[in-house]
């Protein structure tokens, strides 16, 4: 194996595809378990779909040798305090994708971050029978919508442009 930088981004690409074919044949299946198997190949893609990022941030870190370019996650590098240090057109443009909540780059970090939360059951009024019968609920804790396998396919093909067009950037002529 090559130990160039962007051999992880390109693996972890091709790793979370292989993830998001196996999400299709579980959903297409009919097995007794396939609940937890969507689950599972939601978090796998999930899971390698971070890698890439991380990894493309590791090629960027690495080509303009940033103090950082070891670091353990995305988001270390992905702050405004590194590009103070100097400015890098492609970490600007990421960490201008992470901070606009509305990206598909900064969903991402969110969905990352929530596979490390505990669960927490839904808020459920109590069914007291001395409670009056109109109670006052909160829609603030709307269930959460799952990752559908399109959404994550598309962060993949936009994190696969987004390396290919760094790339081309980032070779040294």
């Amino acid at each position: 194996m090559a130990y160039e930088l962007y051999t992880r981004t390109n693996q972890k690409i091709y790793f979370a595809g292989l993830s998001l074919e196996a999400l299709a044949r579980v959903e297409d299946g009919r097995a007794m378990n396939a609940p937890a198997l969507v689950q599972a190949g939601r978090e796998s893609a999930l899971f390698h779909l971070y890698g890439a990022l991380l990894g493309l941030c590791h090629e960027i870190a690495g080509f303009y040798r940033l103090p950082q370019a070891n670091a353990p996650r995305a988001e270390l590098l992905l702050t405004r305090e590194v590009l103070e240090s100097i400015a890098i057109p492609e970490l600007a443009e990421m960490v201008e994708l992470a901070n606009s909540p509305q990206t598909w780059l900064a969903k991402l970090l969110v969905a990352h971050a929530a596979l490390f939360q505990p669960p927490r059951a839904p808020h459920k009024p109590k069914g007291d029978v001395t409670q009056p019968l109109i109670v006052a609920v909160s829609l603030d804790d709307e269930p959460e919508d799952e990752l559908s396998r399109e959404e994550l396919e598309s962060w993949r093909q936009n994190l696969k442009a987004l390396a290919i067009r760094f790339r081309e950037g980032l070779n040294e002529c």
